[in-house]
């Protein structure tokens, strides 16, 4: 029998300690951060009202929001131009760029599998 690859916490220990990926999960996967780096990603340095008509469903209070988070965090750089009227302009940084990998691996085990997911939530809700 294989040895299991990932130790067990012990019972009350610090949840970073528990699950060393716990951190990374609440930094890049919160429900508007993984749109935001994508639309960034993909579409390159954006002004604020891009990215709102990108992201049709975020309120401008969290978008404006995830995006101070996301330059906190080292993702995102903003970039402010002190013109008339001023323009302000995001854009992925190289550590937001470095989880590239990340999301192509995450899109690949998505296309693969979300039909899977979907027929055993079927299943199960036929069960229920």
């Amino acid at each position: 029998m294989a040895a299991d690859p990932m130790p067990i916490a012990p019972v009350g220990a610090d949840p970073q300690l528990a699950c060393p990926i716990a951190p990374v999960v609440d930094i890049v996967f919160s429900r508007w951060t993984t749109p935001i780096l994508w639309a960034l990603h993909t579409y390159g340095r954006q002004r604020f009202v891009e990215l709102e008509r990108r992201i049709t469903r975020i309120t401008p209070k969290v978008l404006t929001q995830r995006l101070r988070q996301l330059e906190r965090d080292g993702l995102v750089v903003r970039t402010y131009h002190p013109e008339v009227p001023p323009r302000v302009e995001y854009e992925i940084s190289d550590l937001g760029r470095s989880l590239a990998p990340l999301f192509a691996h995450l899109a690949d085990w998505s296309a693969e599998n979300l039909p899977e997911v979907e027929r055993a939530r079927e299943a199960y809700d036929a069960g229920s």
